[in-house]
């Protein structure tokens, strides 16, 4: 059994949180953003987050599964029939974006914004050139790779000495 909560909860008892937080999901579903606290949409995020995944999966298990946390029949064909396939296939984790919107009128309470991600994930340079990297060295023979490490090696001891002459002056 996991640990219950510490300190205070959105509306008392947990199972008042449990129905706020289904709701909010569900509101997020039906309008892929939402304007709330900066407290329910931390705690929001990551709950959808899973149940994002889930829907991933896309067979009867996760979407009994789903069901059973947000019990609003048209929420769940949304989520796994309109929002789950206009996802990037590629993202791993990250379907929701938080952001502020300043506080509140009334109370000064700190609103957020979350809304559903649905740009294409793109790599970074970085990534894309280790990857080609990464691709050119499994393609290279050993000879190849031998060659390779000996001029990189030598490369770094003519750097460690220019580095030593420096610190020599």
């Amino acid at each position: 059994m996991p640990t219950p909560k510490k300190g205070a909860r959105l509306g008392g008892s947990p199972a008042h949180q449990k129905l706020i937080l289904s709701n909010l999901a569900i509101q997020l579903i039906e309008h892929r953003q939402l304007v709330t606290t900066e407290a329910k949409a931390k705690l929001l995020r990551p709950y959808v987050e899973k149940l994002v995944t889930k829907a991933k999966r896309g067979d009867m298990h996760a979407r009994r599964t789903v069901a059973s946390k947000i019990p609003n029949k048209d929420a769940v064909y949304t989520l796994f029939d309109v929002i789950v396939p206009a996802i990037d296939a590629e993202r791993t984790g990250g379907y929701t974006r938080l952001t502020r919107v300043g506080n509140r009128k009334g109370d000064n309470a700190p609103m957020m914004q979350i809304a559903f991600v649905m740009e294409r994930l793109e790599k970074k340079a970085v990534v894309s050139s280790a990857e080609k990297a990464a691709a050119a060295a499994a393609k290279e023979t050993p000879a190849e790779v031998t060659e390779v490490e000996e001029t990189e090696a030598t490369e770094a001891t003519e750097t460690v000495e220019t580095v030593e002459e420096k610190d020599a002056e």
